[in-house]
């Protein structure tokens, strides 16, 4: 690929629109309430889920460039870019938290990056912190050699994955009355919101503990559409200790859904969200006769 190729992102074979399917569960239509599953994770087999939808707007503009992005040492956005730049044929960047990482072996989530050619760059957690002002920017392009990459943020949440994730409202159109999902950094649930008819709303499920999410969101909307956009909420209960923690009853109440229901359940965004919607359901949050989608963002990694 050329520094002015475009990369083809058809040649992917994203399955868009992802499937919608009733789930038949009494815990809910006992209170009369309907349980759709969006299966986003079913859109690439690399690419998985929201992710497909965040970084594909951004790949797009790439034009042979390198992609330097951001993450944790159990990062699925990260393993998402990685295997984007294998399949597209761009040079990817992480840049992952943690410099005390750099001595010891790569964990799964690492190894299957540098396996699928990302070069992984750590930096101490203060740096990382710092890591969208300017200068420490700058400096951190520089370590690595990649002055005029495309830079994506972590997560992968911007204005233009924004704008691609609001495809996920119109493609649920007016098939549920709420829309629910796991929140990390925002994005997906900023793009949805904009992307639903009106009347209907979208819930977001923050998966980190902390009650910052709302002003993220409010201006993830504004770089993306100049200002609010859709109706939306957030439930911040579910997060279970925070990012990456999980709890004995989070774990049996996983397990039981896919014994239910014979669909892998992603333990760090979807069992939080899922396990949301049972405890909402039943303390009477949703009126009989509401239609309820669950959109399932990705599957377990090994």
């Amino acid at each position: 690929m050329t520094g002015t190729d475009t990369p083809d992102l058809a040649a992917l074979r994203p399955r868009l629109p992802s499937p919608l399917h009733e789930a038949a569960d009494g815990r809910f239509e006992r209170h009369g309430v309907r349980l759709l599953l969006k299966r986003d994770d079913l859109i690439h087999p690399e690419l998985v889920g929201n992710k497909w939808r965040k970084l594909a707007p951004t790949l797009a503009t790439a034009s042979g460039r390198a992609v330097v992005t951001f993450g944790g040492a159990y990062s699925n956005h990260l393993r998402a870019a990685a295997a984007a730049g294998r399949l597209l044929g761009l040079p990817t960047v992480g840049v992952v938290r943690g410099h005390e990482l750099s001595g010891r072996p790569l964990n799964p989530s690492l190894a299957r990056c540098a396996a699928d050619g990302m070069r992984l760059h750590f930096v101490d957690r203060s740096t990382y912190r710092r890591k969208s002002e300017p200068e420490t920017l700058a400096a951190l392009l520089r370590a690595v050699g990649a002055e005029d990459a495309v830079v994506v943020p972590e997560g992968g949440s911007n204005a233009q994955a924004v704008r691609g994730c609001r495809a996920l409202g119109e493609e649920l159109g007016e098939h549920a009355d709420v829309a629910a999902i796991a929140c990390g950094t925002g994005g997906t649930l900023a793009g949805l919101a904009a992307g639903l008819p009106r009347g209907r709303r979208a819930l977001g499920i923050p998966v980190l503990r902390g009650g910052f999410l709302k002003g993220d969101i409010e201006r993830l909307q504004e770089r993306a559409f100049g200002g609010p956009r859709g109706a939306w909420t957030l439930d911040d209960r579910f997060h279970h200790g925070g990012y990456a923690r999980t709890t004995p009853g989070l774990d049996a109440f996983a397990e039981d859904f896919e014994h239910r229901h014979g669909i892998p359940v992603e333990r760090v965004y979807v069992a939080k969200m899922l396990y949301a919607l049972l405890a909402l359901t039943e303390e009477g949050a949703f009126p009989r006769g509401t239609a309820l989608a669950a959109v399932v963002t990705g599957r377990p990694f090994p």
